[in-house]
C-alpha cells in the first residue's frame, strides 16, 4: 500500500542523514522533506487535500510533525491510526496493554516521556516487543520484517497512550513513592520531612536556657532585646520602601514577536483534590491557551482517593492533549507530592503548573517561551497572581490588595537584582531539566512554591517576573482564610527550619546579599506575623504610661518612637504598595477596605500563630482551600 510513496521517504532520510540542523526561526529543510513524506503517505491512506493542507499549515508554524498535528487535531482516534499502522507493518495490533506483561524497573520510565518500544512477556514466557511506530519509518521496519516472517510473532503494535497507561500501572507504586521521598534521600537537608534537626533542637534549647538565665540576672536585657527586634523590623520596612520607590514594572506589559518560530512541547501539571465542581471551568481555561494543540502535555494528577474528581474529568470530552493521571495513595497528600509523580513523566522542554481556580491569560506560555529563549540562564518565571473576587467583600479586597503589593512590588524588585525569591504557589514556569535537577518539589513541604525558589537560587539558577497574570480567586470566609494563611505561615516555618539547619552554607550559596534577603523576606515575614500583637500591646501600654506616669527615659522614648514608625510606618507602607500597582478598576473594587489592614494583620498573626501549634502537633498536614465555580463558566461537557 505504501510502496509508491518510498521516493519521499528517501528524499526525506537524505537531508536527515546530512546532518543539518534546523533553523530556530522557521522549517528547515529536514523539516519540509519530511512533512512532504508524510503527506504522501497520509494521502495515501485517504486525508484530503484541504486537511492536509491545514495539518501543513499546523505544522509549519508549530514545528511538529504532521502525524503529531494528526493526533493533536482529534478527529482521528489514536487506536484506528495506529490500527491502519499495524496493518501496513502486518503486525497484531494491542489497543491495550495488559501491565502485568510489564517487568517493572526504573529505565521504563523512558516511555512516559517518549513511548516508543518495550519488552515484555506473554503469559506463556514467550518474548514480545510491543511498538508505537513513527509513519516515516514503517518502510525501515517493514522491510526489517520481510526479511525475517517470523519476527512478527514476537512484534506487535499499540498507541502511545496504551503504552503510557500500561508503564504508569506497572511502576506506579515505584515512582509514588520516588515522588513522596525522593528529595528526603537525594538531599536531606533540603527536607522538611524532619521538622527540626539534632543541631535544630540543641542549639533551641540552648538559646532559650541561655536567655531566661540573662534575663533573670539582668533583666535590662528585655530592653536590649526589645531594641534588636525594633531595628530589625524597621530595615524589613526599609526594603518595602525601596519596593514602593522603584515602582510597578508589571504594569507595563511586555510585548514579544507575533512568530516565535517553531515552538517547544510545554508541560501543563495541575494538582487536583476535592475539585469536582471547578474541573470544567478549569478545562475551558487551558483549552483558551494560546500554543498548538500538538505540543502542549497538559496532566491532571488527582489523588486516588478523590473519586468524584475523576469521574467529572473523565465526564468532560477531553482532547488529546489532555491526560488524567492517578496518583497513588503514597506519602503525604500534598499537592507538592502530586506534582513530583506528574514530574516524572513531563514529555515538555518546558513546565508550568496552574491550581484548579486559575484562569491564566492566554498568551502566558508565548510570554515565558520568549523570554526563556531571550534568558537562557534562567531557569523560572514566575507570572503575577491577580485576584478576581476583591469585590465580593473586605477579606477578599484585603487579599487582593496584599497580592498587589508581593506580585507587583516586592517580587519584581527582588528579581531585577538577582536576589531570591520565594515562588507563588501556581503560575510558576520552569526548564524542566532544571526542575528534576534540583528535586522537584519538597512533598513535606505545605508552602512547597517558596522552599522551591530558594533553592532554584542556591543551585545558581535565576528567577524573574513575567507580566501576563493568573487570575484567581481569594477565600471569602473567615475560617476558610485562616486555615489557608496558616498552612501558608506553617510553610514558610518549615522553609526557614530547612534552610537555616546549615547557615553557613546557605551564606556560601545566596552569598552576602542574598543572604540578607532571605532573612528580610522569609525570617522578617515570619516574625513580623507572631510579633504583630506583642508591638500593638507595647504602642498600646507605652501610650498608657505617658498619659498616667512620669515621662520615658531617652532611651525608652526612642523605642517607643520606632515601635511607632514600624507599626504605623508597616500598614501605610502595605497599603501603598498594594494600591499604588492596582489598575483603577481594581481599585474601584477595593473600596474602604484598605482601611481595615490593622484588623487584617491582626488576622495573619492569629494564622501564624496557629500555624506555630500546627507545626508541632500536625506539621505535614495540609488544609484544602475549597473552591467555587464561576458562574457562566461550564461545569462539564459530556
Amino acid at each position: 500500500m505504501l510502496d509508491g510513496e518510498r521516493f519521499h521517504f528517501e528524499h526525506w532520510r537524505r537531508h536527515r542523514d546530512a546532518g543539518k540542523k534546523p533553523d530556530p526561526q522557521r522549517p528547515d529543510h529536514l523539516h519540509k522533506a519530511r512533512l512532504d513524506g508524510e503527506r504522501a503517505v497520509l494521502a495515501r491512506l485517504g486525508l484530503s487535500k484541504p486537511w492536509l493542507d491545514e495539518l501543513e499549515r499546523r505544522a509549519g508554524l508549530s514545528g511538529a510533525t504532521l502525524e503529531q498535528e494528526l493526533l493533536s487535531d482529534g478527529r482521528v482516534r489514536e487506536d484506528a491510526y495506529y490500527g491502519a499502522l499495524a496493518r501496513g507493518l502486518g503486525l497484531p495490533f494491542m489497543d491495550n496493554v495488559p501491565p502485568a506483561l510489564l517487568a517493572d524497573c526504573a529505565e521504563i520510565d523512558t516511555q512516559l516521556v517518549r513511548p516508543r518500544i518495550i519488552r515484555c512477556r506473554k503469559p506463556d514466557g514467550s518474548p514480545l516487543t510491543v511498538i508505537v511506530p513513527e509513519l516515516l519509518r514503517l518502510f525501515e521496519e517493514r522491510a526489517q520484517f520481510e526479511r525475517a516472517p517470523r519476527l512478527r510473532e514476537q512484534f506487535a503494535v499499540t498507541t502511545p497512550g496504551a503504552l503510557r497507561a500500561a508503564v504508569r500501572e506497572a511502576g506506579r507504586l515505584r515512582r509514588a513513592d520516588e515522588a513522596a521521598h525522593g528529595l528526603a534521600r537525594t538531599h536531606p537537608d533540603f527536607s522538611a520531612h524532619q521538622v527540626l534537626s539534632r543541631g535544630q533542637k540543641i542549639t533551641a534549647t540552648g538559646v532559650l536556657i541561655a536567655g531566661f538565665a540573662v534575663i533573670a540576672v539582668h533583666p535590662a536585657a528585655v530592653t536590649g532585646l526589645h531594641f534588636v527586634f525594633s531595628i530589625l523590623f524597621c530595615i524589613m520596612l526599609v526594603l518595602r520602601l525601596a519596593a514602593l520607590k522603584a515602582g510597578s514594572p508589571l504594569n507595563r506589559r511586555q510585548s514579544f514577536p507575533a512568530d516565535l518560530g517553531p515552538t517547544p512541547v510545554y508541560t501543563v501539571l495541575a494538582a487536583l483534590y476535592d475539585e469536582a465542581d471547578v474541573v470544567g471551568q478549569l478545562i475551558e481555561r487551558l483549552d483558551g491557551l494560546n500554543w498548538p494543540r500538538s505540543r502542549l502535555d497538559i496532566k491532571l494528577l488527582c489523588e486516588e482517593r478523590d473519586e468524584a474528581t475523576i469521574a467529572a474529568l473523565r465526564a468532560i470530552d477531553l482532547g488529546p492533549e489532555y491526560e488524567v493521571v492517578v496518583v497513588p495513595d503514597i506519602g503525604p497528600r500534598t499537592k507538592p507530592k502530586a506534582l513530583n509523580y506528574g514530574l516524572i513523566e513531563a514529555r515538555g522542554e518546558f513546565l508550568v503548573i496552574y491550581d484548579a481556580e486559575d484562569r491564566p491569560h492566554p498568551d502566558q506560555l508565548l510570554e515565558a517561551w520568549h523570554h526563556f529563549r531571550a534568558a537562557p540562564e534562567t531557569a523560572c518565571f514566575q507570572s503575577p497572581l491577580v485576584i478576581g473576587n476583591g469585590g465580593a467583600g473586605a477579606l477578599p479586597a484585603l487579599f487582593a490588595l496584599e497580592y498587589s503589593a508581593l506580585f507587583r512590588r516586592l517580587l519584581p524588585f527582588l528579581a531585577a537584582r538577582g536576589l531570591p525569591l520565594p515562588l507563588g504557589g501556581t503560575s510558576n514556569h520552569f526548564r524542566t531539566d532544571v526542575l528534576k535537577s534540583v528535586g522537584g518539589w519538597d512533598p513535606y513541604n505545605v508552602t512547597e512554591d517558596a522552599d522551591l525558589g530558594m533553592r532554584l537560587h542556591r543551585a545558581g539558577h535565576g528567577t524573574e517576573m513575567l507580566t501576563r497574570p493568573t487570575v484567581e480567586d481569594a477565600p471569602t470566609r473567615p475560617r476558610v482564610w485562616i486555615n489557608q494563611r496558616s498552612r501558608w505561615q506553617k510553610g514558610w516555618m518549615q522553609t526557614w527550619l530547612a534552610h537555616m539547619r546549615d547557615p553557613l552554607r546557605l551564606y556560601r550559596d545566596l552569598g552576602f546579599r542574598g543572604f540578607l534577603a532571605f532573612h528580610l523576606v522569609v525570617t522578617g515575614q515570619l516574625l513580623s506575623a507572631l510579633a504583630h500583637p506583642l508591638t500593638l500591646l507595647l504602642v498600646a501600654s507605652s501610650i498608657a504610661h505617658m498619659l498616667t506616669s512620669e515621662p520615658y527615659s531617652p532611651l525608652q522614648q526612642a523605642l517607643f518612637a520606632i515601635d511607632l514608625a514600624n507599626l504605623f510606618g508597616s500598614y501605610t507602607v502595605f497599603t501603598l504598595m498594594g494600591w499604588g500597582a492596582m489598575p483603577r478598576e481594581e481599585r474601584r473594587r477595593l473600596g474602604t477596605a484598605r482601611f481595615f489592614v490593622p484588623v487584617y494583620w491582626l488576622m495573619m498573626s492569629w494564622a501564624a500563630w496557629k500555624a506555630l501549634r500546627e507545626l508541632r502537633d500536625r506539621p505535614f498536614f495540609w488544609a484544602k482551600t475549597p473552591h467555587e465555580a464561576k458562574a457562566g463558566l461550564r461545569r462539564a461537557k459530556t
